[in-house]
């Protein structure tokens, strides 16, 4: 294995994950999720050395990270913060350059096939058109992929992404994913990274290490997301406290516009009513009757007149 983590225990004065035993090797897609504060950037940090672990150990490539150096962890990991420093001054093609300087001292001249790749890098993010662009005229999306590329020009056998699709759109999203997948298989490169989005697992991760209670949950991304229904089914928050739900079934997209709309619309008791989405139209019924609706809008008029 590339990454292990054994018996390890992470977080500052008090932990916040507690007797970790997980691993990754080379060619595995890895998301990282959990809600905010419970340790996912400490965790990173962690396998970094940028922390220092509480108990237990760390190894990359079969070597304990206590003995390793700076840059000999550089070398090994390439690292996309959600948050990062902006080089003064620097161009989007200087940007992504500088991740070929692990490589070298910062004073030798790029060789003619690294600055090959780093071209094939910024087309390959659909950044052709901003290879020039002084880094502070860059839009956040643009920028965030900007840095993906530098860690990508690093050619280091691991990536780690802190939240890296978080100022994209979803078009961008499918695009560096489609890409970092596509290193892990092609190149049998590891891939770390986290996000809120647990649909992005179901598409692109193998693996899943999920945070939940100060436990590390590790394992096959379906096998994860089939243990935890929060994941798949997400809360229906209740902020109105006249209304009561009626029977809904439906898909849970679907379930979500109707609970939402309903509940910020209608002060009322509505559980007498079962809603069914059927054929991409929604069917109100009770004991007494059936009526069919193609839009929330003649959903409203019904319930408005209903007594």
């Amino acid at each position: 294995m590339f990454l292990e983590l054994k018996n390890t225990t992470i977080g500052y004065k008090t932990p916040l994950i507690k007797g970790v035993e997980t691993s990754l090797n080379l060619g595995d897609i890895c998301l990282l999720i959990g809600n905010n504060g419970v340790g996912k950037t400490t965790l990173i940090k962690s396998i970094l050395n940028q922390i220092s672990l509480l108990e237990g150990e760390v190894f990359l490539g079969q070597k304990n990270i206590k003995i390793l150096s700076n840059k000999e962890i550089a070398e090994q990991i390439a690292v996309v913060f959600s948050k990062s420093q902006i080089p003064a001054n620097y161009t989007l093609t200087d940007l992504i350059s500088l991740g070929k300087y692990i490589h070298y001292p910062y004073y030798f001249e790029l060789k003619s096939t690294d600055k090959q790749e780093v071209e094939g890098i910024i087309e390959s993010l659909n950044l052709t058109q901003y290879r020039d662009f002084p880094l502070q005229k860059l839009s956040d999306g643009n920028l965030q992929k900007a840095f993906i590329g530098r860690a990508l020009a690093q050619n280091s056998p691991m990536i780690i992404l802190d939240e890296p699709t978080t100022h994209l759109d979803e078009e961008n999203k499918i695009i560096i994913l489609k890409l970092l997948r596509n290193l892990a298989k092609t190149q049998n490169k590891l891939i770390l990274f986290s996000s809120h989005d647990w649909r992005l697992a179901k598409e692109f991760s193998d693996k899943i290490w999920l945070i939940n209670d100060e436990k590390l949950n590790a394992g096959i991304a379906e096998d994860i997301l089939m243990k935890h229904d929060e994941l798949l089914n997400p809360k229906l928050f209740n902020f109105n406290k006249e209304f009561r739900a009626p029977q809904i079934f439906a898909p849970t997209l679907q379930k979500e516009m109707l609970y939402s709309f309903l509940q910020k619309n209608f002060n009322k008791n509505l559980s007498f009513l079962k809603f069914e989405f059927k054929d991409r139209f929604w069917e109100i019924s009770t004991h007494s009757f059936h009526r069919k609706f193609n839009s929330f809008e003649e959903i409203t008029h019904f319930l408005q007149n209903l007594q």
